[in-house]
């Protein structure tokens, strides 16, 4: 047999009617594409971000170090009950000149008339011996607040309960408060008293109307200022977090406001500890610092083509850098996720830009992490990956976790997790194959499909897989227990499951459709 040339042709000539049927095993068989996502669009894989070595949330002293400390609270302890006594006693005489105010009057649409809001100097005088009860007997002031007409709207950073009770008694404003505020026992009443805007940050429907009441206060000077706290929770006062745009959508001049709490032994903010151990430790210092600075207020651009976003931006700059903090793009989603280690904590502002991504879909996406068992460094193995996602080891599901793995370590995290399947939500092709994968099962003739139509359809995808673990995969769907599965269950399974959807793949299923039965490839 003659050899052959380098330039020689390894196959003889053939007409175009011959072929060659070559037997190729499991392993000789051609790779599909490393990326299982990309028949929707998806090019590449996710852009992960460092995560950020900040923690917002974090009080720096949640349990008592130091044999100084120990000393203090025991020394304080008489202290604690006199003032205990004191907080009680201008509590209810603050409620009761508050129910006085408020007896009799029903138009809450209009500004409260000047002698209801003289009665409430008794309220307002008693929130600062409150103050005074919580040990803040003198309260360091700099600057001073800009008239009423010029600045209606006022915010500031928000690190512990004491600065709304501070600005009650200084400024008297109405502020925009969650409505379960108005649950609370005594406080309720009085936060009704300053007219408080209620909004439900949950609710798209009653932020607008929370923002056009704003935008009515603020542009009748019968009102009070509205006091606005545009990070959305309070932190350590260690860095300012993404700010909501409430306070900026109306377009009206704003006076920022900084508080500061210095301390050495005894770290104030309201992040992760408990209101009252948090009230304890305050009752038992012999005194608590706070500062307030009034800022130089800050206008929207003269030409009106200024966003609410960067308007909400420059302020944000000017408030961290009086503080000497960073900006940091957290917010209250990442409160949300702090209940988990702090490694969870993704920067819900940039995400939500990014993805479009609520903060209570992220925690679903977690809830589904976590159940994926991640280890004390947060991250998770091959095999708990599978086992979170009720799948089993075959090329798809190394693909898929090998997508995620963007630093190819063999673990993922919980920002690769999130990014991953939000990168794969956000292609454009996403909702159109969710759709496609529905009427391919069956759901192009009817309203429903059955587990043996969606087992028949995805089968070729995963060879190998015996029935029972095809079934605990298809539990997912959370079919009725007529065994039916509804589009609204099939759409919502794979929303909530985004990187399910790489095993209805209809170029994966027509490839494993040709060569998968036969074992057999056809070269011309």
């Amino acid at each position: 047999m003659a050899e052959n040339g380098i330039t020689d042709p390894l196959l003889p000539p053939s007409s175009s009617s011959d072929h060659i049927i070559l037997n190729l095993s499991e392993s000789q068989r051609p790779s599909d594409s490393p990326n299982p996502f990309q028949f929707i669009g998806c090019s590449e894989p996710p852009s992960v971000p460092p995560a950020s070595t900040v923690d917002p949330f974090r009080n720096g002293t949640q349990n008592v170090e130091g044999v100084y400390e120990w000393v203090k609270i025991v020394a304080c302890l008489p202290l604690a009950l006199v003032r205990v006594v004191v907080f009680g006693a201008c509590l209810m005489v603050g409620y009761l000149a508050t129910k006085f105010a408020l007896w009799g009057w029903k138009d809450k649409e209009n500004p409260m008339p000047t002698w209801r809001s003289r009665v409430m100097w008794v309220t307002r005088v008693c929130a600062r011996l409150i103050l005074f009860s919580f040990g803040y007997q003198w309260i360091k002031r700099r600057g001073k607040p800009a008239p009423r007409e010029i600045t209606p709207i006022i915010v500031s950073n928000h690190v512990s309960y004491i600065e709304p009770i501070f600005y009650f008694y200084e400024l008297f404003p109405t502020i925009v408060a969650s409505e379960s505020h108005d649950s609370i026992p005594c406080v309720g009443t009085i936060i009704r008293a300053m007219q408080v805007i209620y909004v439900n940050r949950f609710s798209p429907s009653s932020r607008r109307e929370a923002v056009n009441e704003i935008k009515r206060r603020a542009s009748c000077n019968g009102y009070p200022r509205v006091l606005l706290f545009p990070e959305g929770t309070t932190t350590n006062g260690r860095c300012l977090i993404s700010f909501q745009l409430g306070a900026f959508i109306p377009g009206y001049p704003i006076q920022p406001i900084i508080v500061r709490y210095p301390h050495v032994h005894f770290d104030q903010s309201w992040g992760s500890i408990s209101l009252g151990k948090l009230m304890f430790r305050m009752l038992t210092q012999f005194h608590n610092f706070f500062e307030v600075e009034y800022l130089p207020v800050i206008y929207p651009r003269d030409d009106k083509l200024e966003s609410a976003a960067h308007y909400a931006e420059r302020t944000g700059h000017a408030m961290a850098s009086a503080l000497n903090v960073v900006n940091t793009g957290h917010s209250y989603g990442d409160l949300m996720l702090h209940d988990n280690p702090s490694s969870y904590m993704v920067e819900m502002s940039r995400v939500e830009k990014l993805f479009k991504l609520s903060s209570t879909e992220a925690l679903d996406f977690l809830n589904r992490f976590l159940s994926m068992n991640p280890d004390p460094s947060g991250r998770v193995q091959y095999h708990n990956f599978l086992r979170g996602l009720k799948l089993k080891a075959c090329p798809l599901s190394g693909k898929i976790f090998a997508f995620l793995d963007v630093e190819t370590s063999g673990a993922i995290t919980f920002r690769q997790f999130l990014f991953g399947s939000a990168h794969v939500m956000k292609q454009p092709g996403f909702h159109h194959s969710c759709e496609s994968a529905f009427s391919s099962c069956g759901g192009a003739v009817k309203d429903y499909i059955i587990e043996q139509e969606l087992r028949d359809f995805i089968r070729p995808a995963i060879p190998g897989w015996k029935d029972d673990e095809v079934h605990e995969l298809l539990v997912l769907f959370e079919h009725d227990i007529d065994g039916r599965i509804g589009k609204d269950d099939f759409l919502s399974c794979l929303r909530r499951n985004p990187l399910l959807i790489a095993f209805f793949n209809p170029h994966q299923l027509h490839h494993h459709t040709d060569i998968g039965g036969s074992e057999n490839l056809q070269i011309l």
